[in-house]
């Protein structure tokens, strides 16, 4: 039984918790909490009945712990990373693994040095349409790619920011781009391929925060396809879509529902047997945002530790996605189109203003 601890007891902690707390996760258990806000780490630790602590080191000294978890604000995502590696666990971090790529480059560093593996949490990618997805890609049904479009609309208001002076800030969180839609962006890299260059445009368009609460990024995939990115939490009354949609010369797959979970087009010439069936079999109807992915991640992090298989999303991976928003950052900031590879001089994530 893997023993895992988690470092930040905030909203996205709850997910963790429950699957790991209440043994939805074979091989794995709970075995103590964190947060410096002593409160927090308090009410987790009685919910769950595991120890809670207020300093991670202090956890990790006292407590048998197989994995870290590193949930705090993603602008402090590096520094405890690299404060937990010496300790020689097996680290998973969630999106996005850093606000900087020389952050995410010292997180990779240190895991390496003390010989650590990295999880970047990127739970969409295990999503049953997506997977579904993948799968028709690797196999050539698309033939040429043509198009990869990721729609985020959701509803954020004004009170979910103020939970939290971190909340769309440019030091600590980053806006629409850098957090909620950041699992739709590495979708989309990770379906079409690698970015050749990228043009962007945001706005503040309700939301009373540092970041961008709305954005739209016209892409150039090196395979000479087209990307589009719409993201907002300016959606009202409430969340519309989370979706995800490949057009190729021989077919077109468009996932919707609000946490790309609802298989909505499923169409290739020619047609194999098992097409009429995929409708049907490959959507899920999640409880919320999060979808089901974390469920199916946790299970290869373990499968990957016990018997040595490689993980999806390691730290290279998940640098590589977090080099693609740093880029739309600073197309932002420049007006100018954006070319891969480069390195940051306008991009405000991840500075304190």
């Amino acid at each position: 039984m893997l023993r895992i601890g988690l470092v930040g007891c905030g909203r996205i902690a709850k997910r963790h918790a429950e699957l790991l707390g209440y043994r939805q996760i074979d091989g794995a258990t709970l075995a103590a909490v964190c947060d410096v806000v002593v409160e927090k780490a308090d009410k987790f630790g009685r919910q769950f009945e595991v120890p809670a602590y207020a300093d991670m080191h202090e956890m990790m000294r006292r407590q048998q712990v197989d994995i870290v978890v590193v949930l705090t604000e993603s602008g402090n995502h590096a520094k405890h990373v690299i404060a937990l590696a010496p300790y020689g666990k097996h680290i998973i971090v969630e999106k996005p693994m850093a606000l900087t790529l020389d952050d995410a480059d010292a997180m990779i560093a240190a895991c390496d040095l003390h010989g650590v593996r990295l999880f970047v949490v990127k739970q969409n990618r295990f999503n049953v349409p997506v997977v579904k997805l993948r799968q028709a890609l690797e196999a050539g049904r698309f033939g040429k790619l043509v198009l990869g479009t990721v729609r985020v609309r959701w509803c954020r208001r004004q009170d979910y920011y103020d939970q939290d002076a971190w909340r769309g800030t440019w030091a600590l969180d980053g806006g629409v781009l850098a957090n909620q839609a950041s699992h739709h962006v590495d979708l989309l890299e990770w379906m079409m391929g690698d970015v050749e260059s990228v043009f962007a445009k945001s706005r503040r368009a309700l939301a009373n925060i540092e970041a961008e609460d709305t954005a739209v990024v016209i892409l150039k995939f090196r395979s000479g396809a087209l990307g589009l990115i719409e993201a907002t939490t300016a959606t009202r009354p409430r969340d519309i879509e989370g979706s995800l949609s490949l057009l190729g010369e021989r077919g077109t797959v468009e996932i919707g529902g609000f946490a790309v979970n609802e298989m909505k087009v499923w169409a290739f010439e020619p047609v194999a047997p098992e097409d009429e069936q995929v409708m049907a079999r490959f959507s899920v109807n999640p409880p919320n945002v999060y979808g089901f992915g974390h469920h199916a991640y946790y299970e290869h992090v373990i499968d990957c530790i016990r018997n040595q298989r490689r993980h999806l999303v390691d730290g290279l991976e998940g640098r590589r996605s977090l080099e693609l928003i740093s880029a739309i950052y600073e197309s932002v900031e420049t007006g100018c189109e954006v070319r891969l590879r480069f390195v940051p001089s306008e991009c405000r994530l991840g500075r304190a203003q």
